[in-house]
Order: C-alpha cells, then sequence, then structure tokens
C-alpha cells in the first residue's frame, strides 16, 4: 500500500511543478487536463487506500526518510493514513478533481491559465501534507503552505482595483450598508494571509510547549504521554492549539477574511470552502482529539463559539446580495455547527458533516461560478432572475445542493446536521440545541432566497449587455458526481460510523425514540418552513426587503457583518498604522538613525583629523613622531611611578 500513499501525496506536487515549468507557455489545455488527471490520479490512488482502511481496520505508515534528527529528538518525514487522514484525503482529492475540471473552462480566457493551475495543485498538496503528515511539524508545514497557496489564489487577480464605492462609502465604508461593494483581490489576499499569521503563532506556541514538555511531536508519542501532564498545561496547549484552528475556520474573531476571500477566482472559492483551508481547522481539533478529550471545559467554550458563529453568520448571509458572500456566508455557519459537534465531543460526527458538507458546498460554489461566467462576472444577485431558462443544468444542481444544504431528508445534509442537533440535545446542552436549531431555519431560508433570486422571476439584468447561457458540458459533467454525493454520502453513516470509530471516541449519547423522532420533526419543519418563507415572500413581493428595510439598524447591522470589520479597521489597523509611524519618525529616525548617524559623523571627522597625520611631507611627519615618542615617555613615567 505504501506506492499508492505516495501517488496520494506526490501527484499534486507533480502537477504543480509542470504547471510552473509552462507558466508563460501557451499550451493552457494541456496543462490543465495533465494536473486534473494528477489529482484525479491522487484520488484514484486515495480509493485504495480507503478500501485497504476499511476491510483491513490497519493504517499505513511510512518513513520517507530522517528529518530533524538532534540529541535525543528525531522527526522523521512520515505519514500516516488511517481512519482520520483517509477521510481527508478522498474528500480533498474528489473534490481538488472536479474543481480543476471545472477550472478548465471557467479560467478558458485568463491569460494566466497556467500560473492558476500551478497554485492550485500546490494548494492541494498542501493539504495533503497537512493531512496526511504523522507529527506536528509535518502538519505545521502543510497549515503554512495552504496559507501561502491561499494567498496566491484569492489575489490572483492582482491587478483588479478596489470595487468603486458609491458617495456614502466613500465617506466611510460602514456608514450604510454595503452588501456587494468589493475590495482589490490583493487587499483579501492579504487579509487573509496576516490574520491567519496571528492564529498560526498560537498554534506555533502550542506546538512549542507540546515539545517542552513530553520531548517529541509524534502524534502517538504526544496522546500517550500527554495525560502526565498537569491540567494547566493542558488547558493552555488545547487553547493555543484552538486559536489557530480559529484563524484556519475562520471563527470568531477571524472570521472577517473569510467573506473577503471570495475576490479569487470562484474555482479557489470552492477549494477553500469544501475540502481544504477552512476544514484544515476542523481537521486539527479532531486529529488532537486525545488532547481535547482532558479538558472538556475547553471543550465547552468551542462549542459555544461555534454555536454563536453559526447562527451571527446565518443572520448575515440574510441580507448579503453578493451571491459567493451568500455561501461563504454558509461555510462559517456550518463550520460553527462542526465545532459544536467537536467541543460536545462528537467528533466522529463532526467529521461525517464536514464530509458531507465539502459536496454539497463545492456544487454551490462551482454552481455560482456558473453563473457568474454566464453574466459577465454579474455577482449581485438583484441584477439576476429568471436565468433557469437559460441555465437549466446548473439551476438544478444548486437546487439539489441547497436542500441538501437545508437538511431536507433524504438528503446528505439532514444526515450529519440532524446528528450534531441530536448530540447538543442528548448532552443536555439545550441553549446550544435552539440556537443550532433558529440556525437551520435561518440557512433554509437564505439558501432558497439566493436560488428564487437568481432563477426565478423577472429577469433583472440588461439583456443588451447580458447574455445568459449554460456552460461547457464537462464543467456540468465535473459537478455531477459531487451532486450525486450530496443527494446520497449521508446513506452511509453507518459505515462511516463504523469506520472512524475505529481511533475515535463514540459518544453514547442516549435519546428515547420518540425523542429522536422528535427532533428529527421540529428540525425538518423549521427548515421546510425557511424553504416555505422564501419562496412565499419572492413570488408574493418579488423582493425581500424594500428600500425602508434596507435603512433599518438591523439590517445595517447584518449587511456590514456587525460591525465586526469596522472593530479591526478602529481598534487594531489604525493604532497599529498609529504605533508605526511613530516607530519610524521617532524611534527610528530621531533616536536610532540620529545615532547611527552620530557615530559615524564621528568616525568621519576622526578620519579627517587621521588623514592630516599622512599628507607626504617630511616635516610634518618628523613632528607628529616627536609628539609620539614624547607621549610614549610620558606613559612609561606614569606606569613606573604607579608599580
Amino acid at each position: 500500500m505504501e506506492q499508492y500513499l505516495y501517488i496520494a501525496l506526490f501527484a499534486p506536487l507533480l502537477g504543480s511543478l509542470i504547471a510552473t515549468l509552462f507558466a508563460n507557455s501557451q499550451k493552457k489545455l494541456f496543462i490543465g487536463i495533465l494536473t486534473s488527471l494528477l489529482i484525479a490520479v491522487s484520488f484514484y490512488a486515495s480509493i485504495h487506500l480507503l478500501y485497504y482502511v476499511y476491510t483491513t481496520e490497519n493504517s499505513v505508515t511510512v518513513n520517507l526518510k530522517d528529518w530533524i534528527v538532534l540529541g535525543n529528538v528525531n522527526i522523521p518525514f512520515g505519514f500516516v493514513v488511517d481512519q482520520i487522514s483517509i477521510v481527508m484525503m478522498v474528500v480533498v482529492t474528489l473534490v481538488s478533481t472536479m474543481v480543476h475540471i471545472h477550472s478548465i473552462g471557467y479560467m478558458d480566457n485568463d491569460r494566466s491559465f497556467n500560473r492558476f493551475f500551478a497554485w492550485l495543485s500546490a494548494f492541494v498538496f498542501s493539504m495533503m501534507i497537512l493531512v496526511m503528515s504523522d507529527n506536528f511539524v509535518g502538519l505545521f508545514i502543510g497549515w503554512e503552505g495552504v496559507g501561502l497557496c491561499s494567498w496566491g489564489l484569492i489575489g490572483f487577480w492582482y491587478h483588479k482595483k478596489d470595487v468603486e464605492k458609491s458617495k456614502d462609502l466613500k465617506r466611510s465604508p460602514y456608514s450604510t450598508l454595503s452588501p456587494h461593494s468589493a475590495i482589490s483581490p490583493s487587499w483579501a489576499a492579504n487579509e487573509a494571509f496576516i490574520m491567519n499569521r496571528v492564529a498560526d503563532l498560537a498554534i506555533l506556541i502550542g506546538i512549542f510547549m507540546i515539545f517542552w514538555n513530553i520531548g517529541t511531536l509524534q502524534y502517538d508519542e504526544i496522546f500517550a504521554h500527554i495525560s502526565r501532564l498537569s491540567h494547566e498545561t493542558i488547558v493552555i496547549i488545547a487553547i493555543l492549539l484552538f486559536i489557530g484552528a480559529m484563524g484556519k475556520s475562520a471563527q470568531f474573531p477571524f472570521n472577517t477574511w473569510l467573506a473577503n476571500a471570495m475576490e479569487g477566482p470562484t474555482p479557489v472559492s470552492a477549494l477553500i470552502h469544501a475540502a481544504t483551508m477552512v476544514t484544515a481547522g476542523v481537521y486539527l481539533v479532531i486529529r488532537t482529539n486525545e488532547i481535547f478529550s482532558i479538558v472538556p471545559e475547553v471543550g465547552y467554550f468551542i462549542a459555544v463559539l461555534g454555536a454563536f458563529v453559526a447562527i451571527a453568520a446565518a443572520s448575515m448571509a440574510l441580507v448579503a446580495t453578493n451571491m459567493k458572500k451568500i455561501i461563504a456566508f454558509s461555510t462559517l455557519s456550518q463550520l460553527g455547527y462542526m465545532f459544536v459537534a467537536v467541543g460536545l465531543g462528537a467528533y466522529w460526527v463532526a467529521l461525517f458533516h464536514l464530509a458531507t458538507h465539502a459536496f454539497f458546498k463545492s456544487v454551490l460554489f462551482l454552481g455560482a461560478g456558473n453563473v457568474m461566467h454566464a453574466m459577465g462576472d454579474e455577482i449581485n444577485i438583484k441584477k439576476m432572475g429568471g436565468l433557469k431558462k437559460h441555465m437549466p443544468q446548473t439551476a438544478l444542481i444548486m437546487t439539489i445542493a441547497s436542500i441538501a444544504l437545508a437538511g431536507i431528508y433524504p438528503l446528505a445534509g439532514f444526515f450529519s446536521k440532524d446528528l450534531i442537533l441530536e448530540v447538543a440535545f442528548g448532552t443536555h446542552s439545550y441553549i446550544l440545541w435552539a440556537v443550532l436549531w433558529l440556525t437551520a431555519g435561518l440557512t433554509a431560508f437564505y439558501s432558497f432566497r439566493l436560488i428564487m433570486y437568481v432563477f426565478y422571476g423577472e429577469e433583472k439584468y440588461n439583456h443588451e449587455t447580458k447574455h445568459p447561457h449554460e456552460t461547457y458540458f464537462y464543467v456540468i459533467a465535473a459537478m455531477i458526481p459531487l451532486a450525486i454525493l450530496a443527494i446520497s454520502a449521508g446513506w452511509f453513516e453507518h459505515e462511516f460510523s463504523q469506520m472512524v470509530t475505529k481511533i475515535l471516541p463514540e459518544l453514547n449519547v442516549h435519546v428515547s425514540t420518540a425523542t429522536f423522532y422528535t427532533l428529527i420533526a421540529v428540525t425538518t419543519a423549521i427548515a421546510l418552513s425557511g424553504i416555505a418563507f422564501a419562496i412565499f415572500k419572492y413570488k408574493k413581493d418579488g423582493e425581500y426587503y424594500g428600500s425602508e428595510f434596507e435603512n433599518n439598524f438591523i439590517y445595517k447591522l447584518l449587511a456590514n457583518q456587525y460591525y465586526l470589520p469596522h472593530f479591526w479597521d478602529v481598534v487594531v489597523t489604525k493604532i497599529y498604522k498609529a504605533l508605526s509611524k511613530i516607530s519610524w519618525k521617532v524611534i527610528d529616525i530621531r533616536i536610532i538613525d540620529s545615532l547611527v548617524d552620530s557615530i559615524a559623523s564621528r568616525i568621519v571627522n576622526g578620519a579627517n583629523i587621521g588623514t592630516s597625520m599622512q599628507n607626504g611631507n617630511l616635516s610634518s611627519a618628523l613632528k607628529w613622531m616627536g609628539l609620539g615618542i614624547l607621549m610614549l615617555l610620558v606613559l612609561v613615567l606614569v606606569f613606573s611611578d604607579l608599580r
């Protein structure tokens, strides 16, 4: 099985290297097909490994070579394929294969086509390093790799400038609503990169603390000895690791970068939100579950924060008009669900929802890419409408994904989302359950609000400049497997649970049969109510919110993301900028530069004096020699008297 591990890991790297070599070449289709095939090969190898792990209940471990050997420290370049990592490998490679194929059509006219595929394949390789490593050093390298690749992909169209804002927005971007204003891709990429670096400092300190106290960074050795540490030390380690997860998975207060990351090409959004970067934080907590299981108080904090993010993100999606940002807020909300599950100890449930979510969320983003491609990059859902007759296949696939996201039986989202609600209720976390239950209704509403605005009703776009049409057949073909899994992935709940609970703890949640079906009924009822209200509201009014509501404080609050970006701008960015100016003008220029310049001037003055001694005049030289002899005699007399 080792050869399949190597193929799964290094096939994306090979594709990235080849695409890099041909970065300036005009052989675009060749590179697109080649990189897609190599990702498909990685997926094929992952499926072989999945079959092996599932049937034999064994893991595959490989030590490629000695890596860091220092004294008693020996960290090999090692990888492990077990019941946790194989789930991530299959999800990552499957979604990535479809995203690569979709990108061939989406990026067909882009002048940097090959560069895009170089970044995209490197992104997949970094994620594979992250999930397959058997130690924290390898995980951290993959962790930083996905951060770097996300920076390159979010800012891929770095030549684009800030979108021109209205007069009100020019005066203050937070004074009035700005639901479909945009920023430059470079700014969005830098925001994501810097915000993640802040959180990454915490995980790095956590890794150092683990090494300091245990003396190793191998997962199995750490988990075998972690319980010997003091409770306070484990709490600190768990908090530091979770802060790192907060950054990658965009949990509050690091959530603002996720919506702005939509400035990158849409296939990038599908990959970031469905299978790679934002799922890394959830994976970290699942992988280190033996640390978090010891400190349930930290786990409960994670669950509370997850519930808060779930409902807050869902509420922001209610008023957003940027199609991609609506789906991005949905991702943020679903990540909140996953963190509730891991916080309550239901690690396998969180992994299950991560997998099912990847399928229907990738479909939604790829479908949004189809709409943008057909509408000349239009992103405002209020400027669309009636696209179903022009794009029937995209409309059908996105509707299926939206039903799955809403959690309607028998689609995949129903099984994984209801499991999380069952866990919350079964662990007597009734407030968390109520928050998630309400979030389920909001999710159903905003999902079908998007569908109704985009595909139904009056055509609100300019028919002279917009000519909507269905995308390439192979792009639709790439979406169909994901749509099928968005329907059917939840049907394999038993097999999934049976496999992953070999190494993840089983959470025994005891609810009666009557309570179980009641929970399903009330959750389904609020989801169906959300869908029905979205359809009824649109058909009745044609618009969800009139101008009078858009001037409402609540609307402005939601449209401006609870003014959290404004908080970061005022409290962090502006203060940091002011301190930087003080450091530059006062500390750097007036103190450090002045001190260095003063020393330099003294040296120059001394050198100028010295040059007068070496002027080539014999008479002058004799005078200086005599003066030197006199000074030496004086020194000799002084030191002889001191003795």
